[in-house]
């Protein structure tokens, strides 16, 4: 399945949620990732996600695509970091 997260956390737990993220999917913008990942690994990466954040405060959202056959990208300005996998 192709993954889209995109985190809003403490700013005390910013680092470690990207740190997080950043094992399992591509860093494409701040407090954005996206990236290829099989169902055990995103349910480790919720699972570490879980333990990291403060859930009364911080939020993260994940889209799931399960085929990206029908999804464009588009950018505008700067590409924060170029990747091999992309909608």
């Amino acid at each position: 399945m192709f993954l889209i997260t995109v985190y809003d956390v403490g700013e005390k737990r910013v680092a470690k949620v990207l740190k997080i993220c950043r094992k399992y999917l591509n860093w494409v913008q701040n407090s954005v990732l996206e990236g290829e990942i099989t169902k055990a690994k995103f349910e480790k990466l919720k699972a570490e996600l879980k333990e990291a954040m403060d859930e009364s405060e911080d939020s993260v959202i994940f889209y799931i695509l399960r085929d990206t056959k029908y999804s464009a990208r588009e950018i505008l300005g700067t590409e924060k970091q170029s990747t091999d996998n992309f909608i």
